[in-house]
């Protein structure tokens, strides 16, 4: 089993972050950290070029949790995946055998997260696991 994380270096993320290493680390598990993002199209010369720009993102983003994760002694996976960061998180949470999803959240209202399809409401309304929603710091 594995603890599952959407991870963008957004304030909700990194709460997330810091909630994700103490569980991995309580339960001994690994810690999977997921950047999904899809291109913005997927013809074309272009497309190429943002896949790799995206790739290249991910990576720099997810650096960050890792150093945090294995200061703590918490095993790590990196997954930057070309996709929508729901489709990510999901086939991520199936692939490793996550025991929870964590993301953080940016505080909107049920209201507007519904309307604009926030990540966190697709995942509870979509995954067959639990899914922790990590509330950014206040002000």
């Amino acid at each position: 089993m594995s603890i599952v994380l959407g991870y963008d270096e957004s304030p909700g993320a990194r709460r997330a972050l810091q909630m994700s290493i103490d569980l991995a680390g309580r339960l001994d598990e690994p810690l999977v950290l997921v950047y999904g993002a899809a291109p913005p199209g997927t013809v074309g010369e272009e497309s190429g070029e943002h896949a790799r720009a995206l790739a290249e993102v991910g990576g720099t983003a997810v650096a960050h949790a890792v150093a945090e994760a294995d200061a703590a002694g918490v095993r790590t996976v990196v997954e930057v995946l070309d996709a929508k960061p729901v489709a990510a998180l999901l086939d991520a949470a199936d692939r490793h055998d996550a025991r929870v999803i964590v993301v953080g959240t940016y505080g909107e209202s049920p209201l507007r997260g519904a309307f604009l399809g926030s990540v966190s409401y697709k995942l509870l309304h979509l995954s067959t696991r639990p899914v922790l929603c990590v509330p950014a710091e206040a002000g």
